[in-house]
């Protein structure tokens, strides 16, 4: 059965199971199944999944994602988050800007010690979407806003995108973290605005009579100050521990769950139901995230076996005279690549295909990777996968459509204007590698 036919019925396939309503990693595992056995046979379908789906979740790098869970966990069950957000509240005069503000950098700090874009994506969804619903924003912004600020990890450090790069490439993964931090910066400022924007936007629908005036919220000053300390220790602990070279980012994650059970103890809120629903929690949302990625995991296991991605980026080995033409239509499959499949399997399936079109081209490896990290990033908020999307969606219960309304157009933006000035300014990624 030729590939062109086979990729035709699986994407038939993925929209009937869209429109009947099934979980997005029920999709991916079925419609990976489908095409794996027209490609080859169901022979080959049992031998992988007897060991595949297991050894990729029973990953040491993936114990970040259930430490991190826990973390926000009992980060949330103590309170702690409501009191900082109470206190911007009031700081700003209820200027509901500043939280969303306040949520993306907090995303891309989150991010920078978790490594994992689902991770850091359902740690937001759980943390910050029911404060900025209780302050204001619609569902969809808020969602958007969260998940956003969660897919920060495929760009800051210590990201599992640019780790595997630089594996895949034999690129010092050091120059690729120290290059990232420039380009994550300009990320976080461009959702920020992106985000006002569409605050601003939908506030012009909403009538005078249902603007809530602006009520300062009471939080004890014993409290709030207890508050501010313990969030600055949990932020410093993890921060300072990892960048320091005591821990790695799992070891991080276990630091961060055990500083904020602390917290919790501190701020008396513990007890057994505290400890039972976030322990409970964590193993549903970590069971949630691993059956996504399991499901991506496989569906990329049929795109690769197709070598369809391989016969495209083949095909551009002729245009080799016109390197930014190759580097433009190099985004621009990867851009659909990261749209479907897990950031891991595309890198892991392009990069020994790419590295030798991009020597000949003479194109710094550290400059790409970094772009590819913005490219991934941009995918997980992209239609019909966008894991970030479906993260968030899960650990809320706000319709993935709802997100999506917003999340597209942070994607276009990011796109647009961040991988623009890259592509004008390379100095921007690669001034401080240089300087180490």
């Amino acid at each position: 059965m030729p590939v062109e036919l086979i990729f035709l019925i699986v994407g038939l396939l993925m929209i009937s199971f869209l429109a009947l309503g099934l979980y997005i990693h029920s999709i991916l595992l079925l419609s990976g199944i489908i095409g794996i056995v027209l490609l080859e046979s169901p022979g080959y379908v049992t031998g992988f999944l007897q060991s595949d789906p297991f050894i990729r979740v029973a990953s040491y790098s993936l114990t970040t994602i259930p430490l991190f869970v826990l973390m926000a966990q009992f980060i949330v069950r103590s309170g702690i988050i409501e009191d900082l957000f109470t206190i911007i509240y009031n700081i700003s005069k209820g200027r509901k800007g500043i939280l969303g503000i306040l949520t993306v950098f907090s995303g891309g700090m989150l991010g920078a010690v978790s490594g994992s874009s689902n991770a850091s994506a359902a740690a937001m969804g759980q943390v910050a979407v029911p404060q900025l619903i209780k302050r204001g924003y619609s569902e969809g912004i808020a969602g958007a806003t969260a998940a956003a600020a969660g897919s920060l990890s495929s760009v800051i450090p210590p990201s599992i995108v640019l780790i595997l790069w630089g594996v895949a490439t034999e690129t010092p993964i050091g120059q690729l973290f120290i290059a990232s931090l420039i380009p994550g910066i300009i990320i976080m400022v461009v959702i920020s605005v992106s985000m006002l924007i569409f605050l601003k936007r939908a506030d012009k629908h909403v009538s005078s009579e249902d603007i809530k005036p602006f009520e300062k919220e009471s939080v004890p000053v014993k409290r709030a100050s207890l508050a501010i300390i313990l969030i600055g220790l949990i932020a410093v602990s993890v921060f300072y521990g990892i960048y320091a070279g005591i821990f790695t980012p799992t070891e991080a994650g276990a630091v961060g769950a055990m500083v904020s059970f602390i917290t919790a103890l501190l701020l008396r809120r513990v007890n057994i139901s505290f400890i039972v629903r976030s322990f409970s929690e964590t193993v549903k949302l970590t069971a949630m995230i691993l059956l996504i990625m399991i499901g991506a995991q496989i569906f990329g296991r049929f795109v690769s076996l197709s070598l369809l991605p391989r016969e495209i980026i083949n095909l551009l080995s002729g245009l080799i005279e016109y390197p930014v033409l190759i580097l433009i239509i190099l985004c621009l499959i990867y851009f659909v690549l990261f749209m479907f499949i897990e950031g891991a399997a595309v890198i892991l399936m392009t990069a020994p295909i790419v590295l030798p079109l991009i020597n000949t081209m003479q194109v710094d490896t550290v400059w790409f990777g970094v772009i590819v990290g913005i490219l991934c990033t941009i995918g997980l908020l992209t239609p019909p996968v966008g894991l970030s999307i479906y993260s968030v969606s899960g650990v809320t219960g706000i319709k993935s459509e709802k997100i999506f309304q917003y999340a597209l157009p942070y994607s276009i933006i990011i796109a647009v204007v961040v991988c623009g000035l890259l592509i004008l300014f390379p100095q921007l990624v690669t001034w401080l590698p240089e300087r180490m």
